[in-house]
Order: structure tokens, then C-alpha cells, then sequence
């Protein structure tokens, strides 16, 4: 009887033991059959702000939770992007979404090497939405190549205290205004020759200076994509730079003063006004609290309104091996409620025009000036070639300003040689 009830216990261990084996084993191949339907999304972006790495990594804990079946590998290159990505696409080991600025857009559009997103695009995603000037700068022979996750214009930061003081009770209209604002707004304080603060900050980066010379109907490429500034109606433009910082004496360039950036200058009262971009705002707020400032349009010119507009796109590689899930994490970063995720702590704005009119950005103080400029702005996009054509353009525009050549001389100088190096490039 009690070899039995023994040989009953054995038994009845053994069969909770199985039964255990049998429950584990059924778990290991669940878990193993979930792992394998799960798919891995590559996305790849370029270095960025603490505070921008970290709003992105919680929108794609956000979408991964609401798409369990995706995975995304987030991935920063921090030097030498452009040449990064484009290496890896000829060598087929590019990411399956990433970061394509609009000024680089032309010459990937043109390769065959980027996904054309029509296909994917229907009526519940609301194209529409987007800013037309953002838009179309990632459109190449009716194909819609990228979406722009966010954008900035320029708009005119100016200095309050130091507008009190001078009796200025508005920011300046048109440009004629600005120099003379920037007349009275330069100080010697300390009389020994020495300027103390400047009227205004000048950038002599083509970047900061493709608005003036559109002003006067003037081109920085051709159709065919060389460079032509150095016509009569860009140097109108460019001209405008040149004689304040030459003859009036009352702007500066950050090497002036001994700064990094626009920012820097007018942020340091190194500069009582200077034209820049919306990602200035946080860095005043959170570096200078104590600096009271104010963003306006950018001043006309030749009666005309103008700004320069900066966007970036995700875009998807034509041999991404999942692409209809490398699709459903561009419409979660680039539909309403990614974008609103995004650009509702105001580091940068959104492209959606919906998503800007909810977030109150046309009626913020410092953030409508920007909003104002997208629909008259020129989008930062210069042909396929374009830092050949930069750098060229700015060597040159900076002997000029210093008065080492004519503006006319340089601009032919730079031109010439911008072109010789882009005709190398296309045979």
C-alpha cells in the first residue's frame, strides 16, 4: 500500500513536471513565432540637439506602441551625413527611412535611388495639408520623393532694450528702414574708435543672401543648374549687404565680434538686430532668459517680400526590404498626430497647416513671423551640385564685403570657377 501510494506520487510528479515542459516549450514557441513576425525598420537621421534626440526616440516608442509588429533601429551619423548615406546607397546598405534636406533633394531625386511615395499616399493621409513651398521641394518629374517633418524660415530678431533706448517703437518695414534703424542703433561707447554694439548682424552666407537676390528678379542657377549670380539684378541685391558693411559701417559679421554664429552675436547685445531662423528662439530662452527680444518679418525689398525657408524630408530607400512598413512609420512621423507630437514643444514648426493652426503658432508673439514667410519664402534649393556652387559663392562674397575685390569681380570669379567644377562633375 505504500509502494503505491509512492508510485502514485512519482507518477503525479512526473506528470506535473510534463506538463510544465509542455507549457514552457508552447510559451518558447509563441515567443519565438511572435519574434519572427516582427519587422526591423532602419531609420537614420543626422546629429542633433539633446532635446531633439529625445522627443524623437519617444515618437518611436509611440509608434512602435501602436504598430507591435515594427521595430525601429534609430541611428545617428554625426559627421560627414550626406557622404554616409550616399556611400551606403551605392553600396546597398543604406537605411530604409532617413533625413534628406531639401537642399540635397535635386540630386537624389535624380538618381533612382529614393522611393517614390505616390503609391502609397491616399486621401485619409490628407496631402493637401502640407505647405505648398515645403512640398514641392521634394517633387522630382511628378513624383512626390519625401515628406518635410518640419521646416523654418528667417524672420528679424531685434533687441528691445536697445530699441527703448533709441526711441524705436517698431521693427523696421522695408530695408531702406533697417539701415536707417541700424544707423541709429550702433554705439561707440567707449569713444576710442572701438564700435561697441552694431545696427545689424550680417551673414554672408549664400544661404542669408538668395532672398536679396531674388528681390530683383535675380538667379543663383540657371534651368540647366550652374550658377548665375553673378548678373546684374543679383548683384543689385548683394550690393545692399556689401555698401552697410563698407561705407555705413553699421553691420557686422560674427568674426567681428568674436562669435560663433547670428545667434551668438545678437544674443551676447554684440548686434541690436540680425536675421534669423526659428531655432534662435529656445536658444535665447534657455541661454540669455534675461534678453527681451522680438521676431518680425524680414524686411521688404524692392517692395517685395522675402525670406529663405529650410525643411527636411523622411524619405524611403528603393531597396528597403519592408517598405510597407517603412511606409507606415513616415505617415505615424508626418500625419497629424506624429507631427503635432513633434512640433508642439516649438523647437521646430510643422509642415501641416492644420497642426500649426492647432498648436496657436499664427498667433504666438515670436513664432507668426516665421509662419507669415513660408508662402513667399525661397526654398534653400540650388541645383544638383549645390556646395560647389556655395562654396564658390561665399569665398568670394566675403572678399568682397572686406573690400578686397569688387562685387562685380568676385561674383564672376565665383561663378566661373563654380561652373567649371560642375561641368568636371557631369562628364
Amino acid at each position: 500500500m505504500i509502494i503505491k501510494r509512492k508510485l502514485l506520487r512519482f507518477l503525479g510528479m512526473l506528470l506535473g513536471f510534463i506538463l510544465i515542459i509542455v507549457v514552457f516549450h508552447n510559451l518558447f514557441l509563441s515567443s519565438a513565432s511572435t519574434s519572427s513576425d516582427i519587422v526591423n525598420i532602419k531609420l537614420s537621421g543626422w546629429g542633433a540637439s539633446s532635446v531633439e534626440q529625445k522627443l524623437l526616440k519617444q515618437l518611436l516608442r509611440d509608434f512602435e506602441l501602436e504598430h507591435p509588429d515594427i521595430k525601429v533601429k534609430y541611428e545617428v551619423i554625426n559627421d560627414q551625413y550626406m557622404d554616409v548615406i550616399k556611400t551606403r546607397l551605392i553600396g546597398e546598405a543604406a537605411p530604409d527611412v532617413f533625413y534628406l534636406d531639401a537642399l540635397e533633394a535635386p540630386f537624389l531625386m535624380s538618381q533612382n535611388v529614393l522611393e517614390p511615395l505616390n503609391s502609397y499616399i491616399n486621401s485619409e493621409f490628407d496631402l493637401s495639408d502640407f505647405e505648398d513651398t515645403l512640398l514641392n521641394s521634394f517633387k522630382y518629374e511628378s513624383q512626390i520623393y519625401g515628406l518635410p517633418k518640419d521646416y523654418s524660415t528667417l524672420a528679424l530678431f531685434y533687441n528691445k532694450q536697445a530699441f527703448k533706448k533709441k526711441d524705436l517703437t517698431n521693427p523696421p518695414v522695408t530695408w531702406k528702414e533697417l539701415r536707417t534703424y541700424s544707423q541709429k542703433l550702433t554705439e561707440d561707447i567707449n569713444k576710442d574708435g572701438r564700435i561697441d554694439r552694431y545696427g545689424f548682424g550680417e551673414i554672408p552666407e549664400l544661404a542669408r543672401q538668395a532672398y536679396k537676390i531674388k528681390a530683383f528678379d535675380g538667379e543663383i542657377v540657371n534651368q540647366n543648374g550652374y550658377a548665375n549670380f553673378a548678373n546684374s539684378e543679383a548683384l543689385k541685391g548683394l550690393q545692399l549687404a556689401v555698401e552697410q558693411y563698407q561705407k555705413e559701417r553699421t553691420s557686422a559679421q560674427k568674426t567681428d565680434v568674436g562669435t560663433n554664429s547670428g545667434s551668438e552675436m545678437f544674443a551676447q547685445g554684440k548686434v541690436a538686430m540680425v536675421i534669423e531662423g526659428n531655432w534662435t528662439i529656445p536658444y535665447l530662452k534657455e541661454t540669455f532668459p534675461n534678453l527681451e527680444f522680438a521676431t518680425a518679418e524680414v524686411p521688404t525689398i524692392n517692395n517685395k517680400k522675402g525670406t529663405m525657408v529650410f525643411t527636411v524630408a523622411y524619405v524611403m530607400n528603393q531597396k528597403a526590404k519592408h517598405k510597407a512598413q517603412a511606409w507606415e512609420l513616415i505617415s505615424y512621423l508626418t500625419g497629424k498626430q506624429g507631427m503635432e507630437k513633434w512640433t508642439e514643444s516649438g523647437f521646430a514648426l510643422p509642415t501641416r497647416k492644420s497642426v500649426a493652426e492647432k498648436l496657436g503658432y499664427e498667433q504666438d508673439d515670436l513664432q507668426s513671423a516665421f509662419l507669415a514667410g513660408v508662402d513667399y519664402a525661397t526654398p534653400w534649393q540650388i541645383g544638383k551640385y549645390p556646395i560647389l556652387i556655395i562654396n564658390n559663392f561665399e569665398n568670394q562674397f566675403t572678399s568682397a564685403i572686406l573690400g578686397q575685390q569688387t562685387l562685380e569681380q568676385a561674383m564672376k570669379k565665383a561663378q566661373i570657377q563654380a561652373n567649371k567644377q560642375i561641368k568636371a562633375m557631369e562628364y
